[in-house]
């Protein structure tokens, strides 16, 4: 069996990073290329001030992003299905899409309330304190949902949102100057199309990874 879901996690994440990548390609990855520019006219070229540090471009860039996303895309869909096995919930067609959205909320939109997709030349706080408050809101959120939507008790369901405030009642840490090169505009755009790309990659991995169960797994 555990090959089996194995590979419906594989198949899964190979077809939502495909669907993932050519949304990157015609929605993101546009915004970047442009807040590379104001970036380099600020005099904040990361590749000079790392000694020329490669970068790829072109098609090798649209390569990597693809093998990118179809890396996370079957590492998502193999988290989904192991949680699915461990708490003897079954991810199926019918509720595929909604382990999606739990995904989408948990790692993507609850971060992004503290911590918006940031653009390149954007000022962001210390790395390891970002980095550690971001964990932990995925496994606040993650935990709350689950709690409120897995257990029957009040006190359960009023755990799991209080898990779920938590992060953002303490805080995501924040650069001590918001000034920025980067067009108001253009980080707003790229925010809001990250979010909508990530809700649609998530909502597609749950969805393909529900067909795939029940066609690998479930009937075999």
């Amino acid at each position: 069996m555990i090959w089996r879901v194995l590979l419906a996690a594989l198949l899964a994440g190979i077809a939502a990073g495909l669907l993932m990548a050519a949304i990157q390609q015609v929605r993101i990855t546009p915004l970047i290329l442009e807040a590379e520019h104001y970036e380099k006219a600020g005099g904040h070229d990361h590749g000079a001030a790392q000694g020329e540090a490669w970068t790829p471009a072109g098609l090798e860039r649209s390569v990597y992003t693809t093998l990118a996303s179809i890396v996370a895309g079957g590492g998502f869909a193999a988290l989904l299905a192991g949680i699915s096995v461990m708490l003897a919930v079954p991810v199926t067609a019918q509720n595929g899409i909604l382990w999606g959205l739990a995904g989408f909320l948990a790692v993507n939109l609850a971060p992004a309330a503290g911590l918006p997709p940031e653009l390149p030349g954007m000022p962001g706080a210390d790395l390891l304190s970002r980095q550690i408050w971001w964990v932990a809101t995925i496994a606040a959120t993650a935990t709350g949902i689950g709690l409120f939507s897995l257990r029957t008790e009040t006190s359960a369901k009023i755990a799991g949102v209080a898990l779920i405030a938590l992060p953002h009642l303490i805080g995501a840490p924040q650069p001590v100057d918001h000034e920025s090169g980067v067009p108001p505009g253009l980080s707003a755009a790229f925010a809001a199309n990250s979010l909508a790309a990530a809700a649609i990659f998530w909502c597609a991995i749950g969805g393909f990874l529900g067909l795939a169960m029940d066609r690998l797994v479930r009937r075999g």
